[in-house]
């Protein structure tokens, strides 16, 4: 049986034969704790784990113990977000994000908001866009936190991140940036951008699951977080527990190779995405969801009129495999909050459906895909 075309890479990416060539010495020759000192299983395993920390730091020109690494984005997430909370606590209770931020960013924000801290969640405009006027008047002398993702993971909509970055360091305001993804798609350098605080994850970039990490600043200005975990003490006592060096070699592995085919495959995966939206903008009734330009270049995600959102997901099953918005909130009933953001009614966001392009997608299988979506959304309109 042919399986579909796979087309949700925002959601998750298969692991690179590459990478997992390298994770799998370290489940059965180098199979040591990282932390343990007194042999040389644990000094192997700690070695894969220091060469894939400085291959991370290096992609976003950091320094290898600023590198915390994590379960994934999420973790990460709530980690920069509660550990700033906490630890500045003191100076000031409003945080900044935005509506369109992903649940592992507007969640935390919110349980926040349940301990008595003020969230200031910023409108976009019909592009997805903030507004940097308004996120500077925003900004209070008792904000300690700005959270804005470099990537939206549902409309691929890329936030002026460096602009961002260089007014909450004007406003001597901490900077943190979910850039689950950004990583290997988009030039990072948390110097340039003036970034204190950032989320990664394997997954994304053909890496492995339940890997992640989170950047935190530790040149000028300095930035403390409480931790989430306690325990072992591992990653300078912010994030206890055994570190795991499969992942995190695989997460190495993945960063360096994303890095390296960077530029050639992004101009790939946006010819693509343009191919499929040039065919799919001939439909009436079809609307791009986020800034035509600035987004990652293998997202597509469209609201089709005239058609039930349920019923345009099944019927482009079992051709390919596509989602209606985020993976993490695929099972609620409730229409998107990143396409109600952007104007759309209920119903245009409910039936939304966002196309992940990726390493091994094929420029015959974007064809297909695409011809199946116009199929189906005309035999849609027709039965209704």
């Amino acid at each position: 049986m042919q399986r579909p075309i796979y087309l949700d890479c925002n959601a998750t990416t298969p692991v690179d034969s590459r990478v997992l060539e390298t994770m799998l010495p370290y489940f059965t020759e180098h199979f040591g704790n990282p932390s343990s000192v007194s042999h040389a299983y644990g000094w192997e395993a700690e070695a894969g784990v220091k060469q894939a920390r400085e291959m991370i730091a290096k992609a976003i020109n950091a320094s290898p113990e600023e590198i915390i690494f994590t379960s994934g984005a999420t973790e990460a997430n709530n980690l920069a977000i509660k550990g700033v909370a906490e630890a500045y606590f003191s100076q000031g209770q409003h945080i900044i994000t935005v509506a369109t931020e992903h649940r592992a960013v507007l969640d935390p924000c919110l349980y926040l908001e349940s301990l008595g801290f003020e969230v200031t969640f910023l409108a976009v405009d019909e592009d997805g866009l903030i507004d940097l006027d308004v996120l500077a008047d925003s900004i209070r002398s008792d904000t300690i936190l700005v959270s804005v993702m470099a990537a939206n993971n549902e409309i691929g909509v890329l936030q002026p991140i460096q602009e961002i970055g260089r007014i909450c360091r004007e406003k001597e305001v901490f900077f943190h940036t979910d850039a689950a993804q950004a990583l290997a798609k988009m030039p990072l350098d948390v110097e340039a951008m003036n970034i204190d605080l950032m989320s990664l994850t394997a997954h994304k970039i053909y890496g492995p699951k339940g890997i992640g990490a989170l950047y935190v600043r530790r040149r000028h200005p300095r930035v403390r977080i409480a931790s989430q975990i306690q325990g072992g003490g591992q990653e300078r006592d912010l994030r206890s527990g055994t570190l795991y060096p499969p992942q995190i070699v695989g997460f190495g592995k993945a960063v360096e190779l994303g890095l390296a085919e960077m530029d050639t495959e992004g101009e790939r995966l946006q010819k693509l995405r343009d191919r499929a939206w040039e065919e799919l903008s001939q439909l009436e009734g079809v609307y791009l969801n986020g800034h035509p330009n600035q987004r990652l270049s293998g997202n597509l995600n469209v609201s089709v009129a005239g058609v039930d959102g349920t019923a345009l997901i099944l019927g482009l099953q079992p051709v390919m495999a596509v989602s209606s918005g985020s993976a993490c909130a695929s099972q609620s009933t409730q229409p998107s909050h990143v396409i109600k953001a952007l104007g759309r009614s209920d119903k245009l966001a409910h039936a939304s459906i966002r196309m992940g392009m990726g390493r091994f997608t094929t420029a015959e299988e974007v064809d297909q895909a695409i011809s199946h979506v116009i199929t189906t959304i005309e035999s849609l309109r027709k039965s209704q």
